[in-house]
């Protein structure tokens, strides 16, 4: 009988798997839970004039203008392959170079961008909220990219959702339910590549609906979150600087939260991680 071949997991994947767990473990900043009571009266007038309805349809429009706006030739270029696919079983640590990279530069923009808008008070504030969930999944969508995962199919693009719902949890609770339902996709993604998606499984129906749920919670969840940390950006001028720092920071988490949970499906699909387990 044929010996099965061991899989080595390299000190750094055991270094990068660790960080995960303590990043699942992390509560939302305390800065940002105690920015957004502060600022609940003034957060409330953003959501007037920003309602969740809005935040939803900008939400479906920005996750396709998202998947359209995330270009992989540079990707390829740097990560030395010939097809994203290949970024899949090659090197950990190459693929975080490359997402390094890719996540400096949205926060460059997302503090130029936010600036921009915050100049202008309440109206930059209307017209930023679309354009930063843009570039928020713009940014997921590319990290994923250096992992060797492209949004192909209805699941990769809730998982995309659901590391946004992740990103911008406001307290643990929500975070621990977001990555719940991350990790039920991120298995069922793992399986369809197994099985090269031959079969649609009752695993599969049961994750796309976890993920229906989680992207109507989504919408409400951004609603709150964009506008109680944007709300000093509706004051003309002081907005400019609080707006841009603000999105900066935005990007900063959402971008963090894609890493973790690319890196993440890249170990369990590469057998380095035995389950995308959710730490409590």
């Amino acid at each position: 009988m044929a010996n099965k071949k061991k899989t080595i997991v390299t000190k750094y994947e055991r270094n990068q798997a660790e960080a995960i767990a303590t990043w699942k473990k992390e509560e939302p900043g305390v800065v940002s839970q105690t920015f957004g009571l502060a600022l609940e009266p003034l957060g409330w007038l953003v959501n007037k004039l920003v309602p969740e309805a809005a935040i939803r349809g900008a939400l479906d429009f920005s996750n396709f203008m998202a998947q359209w706006l995330t270009d992989t030739d540079d990707i390829i270029r740097d990560g030395g392959v010939k097809t994203i696919s290949e970024l899949r079983t090659k090197d950990l640590e190459l693929s975080d170079k490359l997402a390094d990279e890719v996540h400096n530069w949205a926060i460059g923009i997302a503090v130029v961008e936010g600036a921009g808008t915050g100049f202008f008070g309440l109206p930059g504030t209307a017209a930023d909220v679309p354009a930063i969930i843009t570039l928020a999944l713009r940014t997921i969508h590319k990290i994923g990219v250096c992992y060797g995962y492209e949004s192909t199919s209805e699941l990769d693009k809730k998982f995309v959702l659901g590391i946004m719902a992740a990103a911008g949890a406001n307290n643990i609770g929500e975070k621990v339910s977001a990555l719940a339902v991350l990790r039920e996709m991120q298995n069922t993604l793992i399986h369809i590549t197994w099985k090269k998606m031959a079969e649609k499984t009752s695993e599969f129906l049961l994750s796309k609906e976890a993920a229906i749920i989680a992207i109507k919670n989504l919408a409400k969840q951004l609603g709150i979150n964009i506008t109680k940390r944007k709300a000093l950006a509706a004051i003309p001028f002081i907005g400019a600087a609080i707006g841009g720092s603000v999105n900066g920071w935005y990007i900063k988490e959402v971008g963090w939260a894609a890493r973790r949970a690319f890196q993440e499906r890249w170990l369990a699909e590469n057998k380095k991680i035995v389950d995308a387990e959710c730490e409590s």
